[in-house]
């Protein structure tokens, strides 16, 4: 351990002085570019990110990841914070989005978005640093619930958009406005608002460079919307196109946190999953959602509240399969329900569902509500199942849907509940 320690101090120290050098060496360096003609991001700047995520990630850890946040906060102390150019500011932005990065996938949210707000005040810096941060903002606080305070920093981001000289960032400027659009159609969709979603969507499969995380989000409007086969299209243009990993070098393209290139990837994988589910082609539901729950599992960890999501999809699908083909999956079902449960981090019946906030929560009414009907069909655990099922509608806050129309999908005239596994939440 003091070995490593040992070895990455030096690590980024000798970056450090790499970084000092650039600044005032007297030979030009070769900056990147964000597609306009001034430089964008400072490429040590960019190197000590890419090392610093790798570290963090390759063992998952506690120590790891403030390993990597070591070096993230060394590389910010290198950067010029007195100069208000746009190449520092884009340096300076690069390290925070990086730094919420990592604190959100510790779970530490309220200091990730602390990280974003940061990003928002530096207002020289690419527009493309700016929405992204704006993107991940909105992101997180659904994740949380705070769907008021998203759609007011959505309209925010659209604002600046369009004040900005967006003359300055080439030819970018129409894919940073399709993003903006895209994640103020996520609020809506979040809300239940499909016909002002619809209005925010028109573009997304126009731009030449089609953002992943903007094109889910139109796919998922368009599943909610029963145009299956468009729907369809889209999450698989998802999976075979977008970029594995994240890239810090290109200021238009950068995605962070629940927004990322990987998350984008395992939540259209998901999506597909439900889609195949909601078609009645069963057999190709089990089989993407099964590919989705190995892949959040090695992405996030095999007992991490987002496998709790994908659980749920899973055992939703077992008994919509069930109700069409008049067979049984009770035992099953009970099995995902309580593992969904557990890693959801559901509080004890007792406690005031309806006035207790919780992260997740309408994925944990859905499991505990399919749970209780498993319950009640056992007469000495009827009892339990009413309990259980009261809980969860008290939980329950999606604005489209009850929680009688979830059940009921099965119905010809039934509304389609789409989880978007990048929030956690039932559109």
């Amino acid at each position: 351990m003091i070995h490593a320690a040992v070895k990455l101090s030096k690590l980024v120290i000798s970056l450090s002085r790499t970084s000092s050098v650039a600044a005032t060496s007297s030979q030009p360096l070769r900056f990147l570019h964000d597609g306009t003609n001034g430089p964008s991001s400072n490429p040590v700047a960019v190197q000590m990110i890419n090392y610093a995520l790798s570290h963090a990630r390759s063992q998952k850890s506690d120590e790891s990841y403030a390993q990597g946040m070591l070096i993230l906060e060394q590389c910010l102390s290198t950067q010029s914070s007195e100069s208000e150019g746009q190449f520092a500011q884009n340096s300076i932005g690069t390290v925070l989005l990086a730094m919420s990065n990592l604190l959100y996938e510790r779970g530490r949210f309220e200091e990730a978005i602390e990280k974003l707000h940061g990003v928002q005040g530096l207002t020289r810096s690419s527009l493309g640093v700016r929405v992204a941060a704006t993107e991940t903002l909105v992101g997180l606080y659904l994740q949380l619930g705070q769907d008021d305070t998203s759609s007011v920093l959505a309209d925010k981001c659209l604002e600046f958009l369009h004040k900005d000289d967006l003359r300055s960032n080439g030819g970018s400027k129409e894919s940073l406005i399709v993003r903006a659009k895209a994640v103020k159609g996520l609020v809506e969709l979040v809300t239940g608002n499909l016909e002002s979603a619809e209005s925010f969507f028109h573009g997304v499969q126009d731009t030449e460079a089609r953002n992943g995380t903007a094109v889910l989000s139109y796919g998922e409007f368009l599943h909610a919307t029963q145009q299956f086969s468009l729907a369809k299209e889209l999450y698989q243009n998802i999976i075979e196109g977008v970029p594995k990993n994240e890239d810090f070098s290109d200021m238009n393209t950068l995605a962070i946190c629940n927004m990322a290139s990987d998350e984008v990837l395992l939540a259209a994988t998901f999506a597909l999953g439900q889609l195949e589910s909601h078609m009645g082609n069963f057999g190709a539901a089990e089989e993407i959602l099964t590919k989705a729950l190995t892949k959040t599992e090695e992405y996030f960890g095999s007992s991490h509240p987002k496998v709790g999501v994908v659980l749920t999809c899973i055992a939703l699908m077992y008994r919509n399969k069930a109700r069409q083909e008049r067979s049984s999956s009770l035992l099953i079902q009970e099995g995902l329900y309580r593992r969904a449960i557990e890693f959801l981090k559901a509080p004890p019946l007792e406690s005031k569902g309806a006035e207790t906030k919780l992260d997740r929560g309408d994925i944990l009414a859905l499991a505990r509500v399919g749970y209780a009907e498993v319950l009640c069909v056992q007469q000495n655990r009827k009892t339990e199942g009413e309990k259980m099922k009261t809980w969860a509608e008290a939980v329950w806050s999606n604005r489209r849907m009850s929680l009688t129309d979830v059940l009921d999908i099965s119905e010809p005239s039934s509304k389609v509940p789409v989880i978007d596994a990048r929030i956690s939440r039932v559109l």
